[in-house]
């Protein structure tokens, strides 16, 4: 038995409802493909490569199951197709209704038409790597050897305004939801937290703690405010 991270994410209503509504839902769907022992916090995150498009909704989820990669694969695709996602339409990196991508999986590495692990951006992708290394910053990447946690710094050295587009937010979908899973990360969606153990949480993480503390806010295309919060502002600017 492998433990798989599957990155999750969406930004277009499904036929169960919202993005939040959507991750909470697939991730039982998920479930039933083995069992899933940790997950991250909700994220909402700027549109990488196509801008004008809604935020969107992030999460990762930390599954253990007996399916062999491809298997996992094809059981994956059919859960977004559930959720009114074809992947032979619309727009590269464009609005979808759910994203379920393999990040990692156990120390594999494998590059297939069709499949590649691990997934051949996590190291770009602060929307990525942020949830990742909530639930696994010990992970490591089989094709450089470095874990998640000095995947994510080395991101954020280079580009530390990446992480200005990931912000985490509060979802009483999300929590709710955890009893048909496993409960986030720590037990509460980094939202929840106090000042100190948002600090913490940062330090151990392996990323800033000013990332954990920044305000939860969000402005995209869809002219939608993602949890407000008066803190601090201006450490979140709209790119």
């Amino acid at each position: 038995m492998l433990t798989a991270y599957i990155g999750m994410g969406a930004n277009l209503p499904s036929p169960v409802g919202s993005p939040e509504a959507t991750l909470a839902a697939s991730a039982s769907r998920v479930a039933s493909l083995g069992r899933i022992i940790d997950r991250s916090s909700l994220y909402s995150t700027e549109p990488v490569g196509f801008a004008d498009q809604p935020c969107f909704t992030n999460a990762v989820l930390a599954l253990e199951t007996d399916l062999a990669p491809h298997a996992l694969l094809d059981h994956l695709l059919a859960i977004e197709l559930e959720f009114g996602r074809d992947r032979s339409a619309g727009l590269q990196n464009g609005p979808r209704t759910l994203d379920l991508d393999i990040l990692l999986m156990g120390d594999l590495s494998i590059h297939e038409s069709g499949l590649e692990i691990p997934h051949p951006r996590l190291a770009e992708r602060t929307f990525v790597l942020i949830p990742l290394n909530e639930v696994a910053p010990q992970a490591v990447d089989p094709r450089t050897r470095k874990n998640v946690a000095q995947l994510l710094q080395t991101l954020l050295e280079h580009s530390e305004s990446e992480a200005h587009a990931v912000v985490p937010i509060q979802s009483d979908v999300w929590r709710t939801s955890a009893g048909s899973g496993a409960a986030p990360s720590a037990g509460r969606p980094c939202a929840e937290k106090s000042h100190d153990e948002l600090l913490q949480s940062g330090s151990r993480s392996g990323h800033p703690p000013w990332l954990a503390l920044a305000p939860m806010q969000s402005f995209c295309a869809d002219g939608l405010e993602r949890v407000p919060d008066p803190r601090n502002r201006a450490l979140w600017p709209y790119r």
